[in-house]
C-alpha cells in the first residue's frame, strides 16, 4: 500500500456533514482540512491496513495534509504495544498536534505498565513552551496518575505554570477537576492556596461542580473558593469550549 492509497481509505469513510461539524466543534482547525471521519470508522480502517508496511512509512511523514491524518496518526501510536517505541512516536508527533481533539485523543494502554519511567516524560511535556505539547502532558498525567500511582507533588508543575493559552488553561482547569473527584484533599489545598491563576481556578470550581462523582456538600464549599473580581476575565472562549 502507498501513502496515497491509505488516504484513499480515509476518503471512504467521509461524511462531509460530519467535516461541517466538526468544524464548529475544533475552531483551529480550517474546514477545507477536514475530509469528515467519525471516530468509530478509524477501528475499522486500523484493521483494514492491518500490519502493512505503509505505517511507519506514514508515522514518519509529517506534516500531514489532513486532519483526519493526524487522528489516525494518534490512533496507530495508541496501538504500540512497545513503550519505547510508543514515546518515541509520539515525542516526534508533537510537535504537529495542533487541535483539542487529537490531542486528547492520545491514549496509549503500554502507558499504564510503564508509569514509573513515564512521569519524567510528562513533567516534560507539561514544561513545554509549545501549547499541545502541554496539554498533552497534563492529558496524558490526568489518564494514568490520579488514582493507585497518585503524588501530591504530581500537581505541582501544572498548578505552577502560567500560561495565555486557552487550549492549555482549560487543560489544566479539567485535570484539577479530576483531581478533585479522586485526590481531594490534595487538589482542593490547591485551590484553598490559589496557586493557579483566576480564570483557571474558577474555571476548575465550575467543572467540579458540574461532576456527579462530587457531593454536594464538596460541592457547597469549592463555591466559597470562587475568586471574584475582573482578573478572572480571560479573552473570549473559542466556539466549542472542549474540556
Amino acid at each position: 500500500m502507498t501513502l496515497n492509497e491509505l488516504q484513499l481509505i480515509l476518503f471512504q469513510h467521509q461524511d462531509t456533514a460530519y467535516a461541517d461539524f466538526s468544524a464548529k466543534l475544533i475552531p483551529t482547525v480550517p474546514r477545507e482540512k477536514m475530509i469528515g471521519i467519525r471516530s468509530p470508522e478509524y477501528k475499522k480502517m486500523i484493521k483494514q491496513i492491518g500490519d502493512d508496511p505503509v505505517i511507519p512509512v506514514f508515522l514518519s511523514t509529517l506534516p500531514h495534509s489532513w486532519h483526519e491524518e493526524n487522528c489516525l496518526h494518534v490512533a496507530l501510536i495508541n496501538q504500540i504495544r512497545d513503550y519505547e517505541a510508543c514515546v518515541s512516536a509520539l515525542e516526534q508527533f508533537m510537535p504537529y498536534i495542533d487541535n483539542w481533539a487529537v490531542n486528547d485523543a492520545v491514549n496509549p494502554p503500554c502507558f499504564k505498565k510503564h508509569r514509573a519511567e513515564l512521569i519524567h516524560k510528562v513533567q516534560t511535556w507539561i514544561a513545554s513552551p509549545a501549547p499541545y505539547t502541554r496539554r498533552c502532558g497534563m492529558r496524558v498525567l490526568m489518564a494514568n496518575y490520579l488514582d493507585e500511582d497518585f503524588k501530591p507533588e504530581y500537581l505541582d508543575l501544572p498548578a505552577d505554570l502560567r500560561s495565555d493559552e486557552y487550549y492549555v488553561n482549560i487543560m489544566t482547569a479539567w485535570l484539577f477537576a479530576e483531581a478533585l473527584a479522586k485526590q481531594w484533599d490534595t487538589a482542593v489545598a490547591c485551590l484553598e492556596a490559589r496557586r493557579l491563576d483566576p480564570w483557571t481556578h474558577n474555571k476548575t470550581i465550575r467543572k467540579a461542580c458540574e461532576s456527579y462523582r462530587i457531593p454536594d456538600e464538596r460541592k457547597a464549599y469549592l463555591r466559597t473558593l470562587k475568586i471574584q473580581g475582573p482578573k478572572t476575565n480571560k479573552p473570549p472562549a473559542p466556539l466549542y469550549e472542549s474540556k
